[in-house]
């Protein structure tokens, strides 16, 4: 990979984040392998925020970030505490040698089948996920059609790896031999750990949760792929938290290689080590962290966007700001690009509810940001965001 270098657009976006990314590592939420792990393997990004910072150079970033400081006079530009420290004491790194040793998880709950909930897209993706793995997966959806749709989504999914040289007719009849489809959240029962996709409503969610309670066995694991709702509440509404944390895919989910392995207070550390195994037995990386708002992705993803947001606002031009951060960062997609990807609507909602968790001034969704989801401009799935689509 080529050293990241900045022009004045893509400076003024990566500092922040940057400062995001450290902040987030000094305050101990999440260690600097996952971190830099969470945003390359969840946003496709070549290098991670800290090691990104590190190539840069701790001094350079310092020095950039006190600049923009005392220009803005935003805290969120103040440079972390971390970060001065560790230029102060002539220091290139932002941790000390060896400080970044794991130890590899270990299944310590016996997981031979697993329950999902939900036909969508995500849902779909993760019976997928775990029926290639080798797992038998009951699924359970509201209707026969709905369940239909998910054997139909996979044997798709199937039929191309197949066409791909990436699996063979073999493979494909084992797959869907593994599934067991059920109108019935009581075909549950007997399952290892159940993994939620349902709607993002709080309350929907709830009920879920006491309902599973009654229904699976004792020690099973209860998991929700949740992206912005407390999981803590999920694991109330259980006689069992200790049992109860978040596996945050990311979409689609055959594709995408990161889990965020989201924990609560009361999650069991059996049941937290036993997730992350279960995650290297299907091929995925997870990532540790706590269970605030925006995990660690959407947390320094989103008030990235925002700030790109409040660029155009100022009078950049969205094809500049684009192609300067694929030039100089290496990004995969520019801030726009990827905003109308995602959805304006849910950059919107996930953005707010960042500002409610953390409060800081500078978090406030842009006023563009705001307009373009009133106009109904919600990006390629509306044909029209910040970009036009045909």
């Amino acid at each position: 990979m080529s050293p990241v270098t900045t022009d004045a657009t893509s400076r003024t976006l990566v500092l922040p984040y940057l400062n995001h990314a450290i902040r987030m590592f000094e305050s101990g939420y999440a260690s600097r392998e996952d971190i830099d792990a969470a945003m390359r393997f969840g946003c496709g990004y070549p290098v991670g925020p800290l090691s990104m910072a590190e190539e840069i150079g701790l001094a350079e970033v310092r020095d950039q970030l006190a600049a923009r400081f005392a220009e803005t006079g935003d805290v969120l530009h103040k440079p972390a505490d971390l970060l001065e420290q560790r230029v102060a004491a002539g220091e290139t790194t932002l941790s000390d040698a060896g400080s970044g040793e794991t130890s590899e998880a270990a299944l310590r709950h016996d997981v031979r089948t697993v329950g999902v909930v939900g036909t969508g897209t995500m849902a779909s993706g993760i019976v997928e996920v775990f029926a290639r793995a080798g797992y038998d997966v009951v699924y359970v959806g509201r209707s026969q059609d709905k369940l239909d749709g998910v054997v139909a989504t996979i044997t798709t999914s199937l039929d191309k790896a197949i066409s791909r040289g990436k699996a063979t007719e073999d493979d494909k009849v084992a797959v869907l031999g593994r599934l067991t489809g059920a109108a019935s959240r009581e075909a549950l029962a007997d399952v290892d750990i159940v993994v939620e996709a349902i709607a993002e409503d709080l309350a929907v969610k709830l009920e879920l949760f006491g309902d599973l309670d009654r229904i699976c066995k004792p020690g099973a694991i209860l998991a929700t792929t949740t992206s912005s709702l407390p999981i803590s509440e999920c694991a109330k509404a259980t006689s069992r938290p200790e049992d109860v944390l978040g596996m945050h895919f990311f979409n689609p989910a055959p594709v995408m290689k990161l889990v965020e392995v989201v924990t609560t207070d009361l999650t069991s550390e059996a049941v937290d080590e036993t997730v992350k195994a279960l995650c290297a037995n299907v091929g995925k990386v997870a990532v540790s962290c706590g269970d605030r708002a925006g995990f660690i992705v959407n947390a320094l993803l989103f008030p990235y966007l925002n700030d790109a947001v409040k660029l155009a606002e100022a009078g950049a031009e969205l094809t500049v700001v684009d192609a300067a951060v694929k030039e100089h960062l290496q990004l995969p997609m520019g801030p726009f690009e990827l905003l109308d990807v995602v959805g304006n609507d849910v950059s919107l909602a996930i953005q707010r509810e960042l500002h409610r968790e953390f409060g800081h001034e500078g978090f406030a969704p842009a006023a563009r940001l705001e307009q373009v989801v009133a106009d109904g401009r919600l990006g390629r799935k509306s044909g029209k965001g910040f970009h036009h689509y045909s």
